[in-house]
């Protein structure tokens, strides 16, 4: 009888454990890792928590007349290869992807999973971005395709970040004036003809082997005082 009790209970713990790895597949068909590790661990709860984080917005330059003289597959298949190539650089620095928009997208550094380093995580992970996008364009440029250019913008602060939605559909995303001071920095890289811009706050936190050019305070739309802004130079 103890050896069918101890068969039993091993039965239910490798059914639990199988159920278990089923429910974190098909998390991560929806979420990047961390966001369905996180879902494993504290369930599903709509709601945010304060949070230091670094917010990355970026978008193809362009992309309304780069698509005009192509067709909707084409255009599709060339969003495919670019998401594929930016979800590596952002994943490779402890990135997540919580929104795809057309042509841009947003990524967060330090949360749901915290890192002291998510500034230069950020930025290591837009430096990488520009360096998979000049290799795609030798690509494109060898099938007589079209190249892209891309404008990046990172702001790091305080923010919310949380999983907003139903509790049929949920997202997991942030707001606060981080995120806002994001958007505006990488819709400023078209004004300022550089491909990555960020804040002040982000400067602070990177190492003294991030080359960073200084643009003086800027004021931008919408924003009731003016901001430190600086670019990051493409590695060489």
């Amino acid at each position: 009888k103890l050896l069918e009790n101890a068969r039993q209970k091993l039965i239910a713990s490798l059914e639990k454990k199988r159920l278990r790895d089923r429910q974190r597949e098909l998390f991560r068909q929806f979420a990047t890792a961390e966001v369905a590790e996180e879902l494993l661990k504290t369930g599903l709860t709509l709601g945010g928590k304060h949070v230091e984080a670094s917010v990355m917005f970026s978008d193809i330059r362009a992309f309304t007349s780069l698509t005009e003289a192509r067709s909707p597959v084409e255009t599709i298949e060339l969003l495919n290869s670019y998401y594929t190539l930016m979800f590596d650089a952002i994943g490779g620095h402890g990135g997540i992807v919580n929104q795809m928009l057309g042509d841009g997208l947003m990524a967060i550094f330090g949360a749901p999973l915290p890192h002291t380093d998510h500034r230069e995580r950020a930025v290591q992970a837009a430096l990488d971005m520009l360096e998979l996008v000049e290799g795609f364009n030798r690509e494109q440029s060898l099938r007589n395709r079209p190249e892209i250019r891309i404008g990046i913008g990172i702001a790091a602060g305080p923010l919310v970040a949380g999983f907003t939605g139903t509790q049929q559909r949920v997202t997991y995303t942030c707001v606060g004036e981080t995120v806002n001071l994001a958007a505006h920095l990488e819709a400023h890289t078209k004004v300022l003809g550089r491909p990555i811009l960020i804040d002040e706050n982000t400067r602070n936190g990177l190492g003294k082997d991030v080359r960073v050019d200084a643009h003086g305070p800027v004021q931008l739309k919408t924003r009731s005082h003016t901001v430190e802004i600086y670019s990051v130079p493409a590695r060489q």
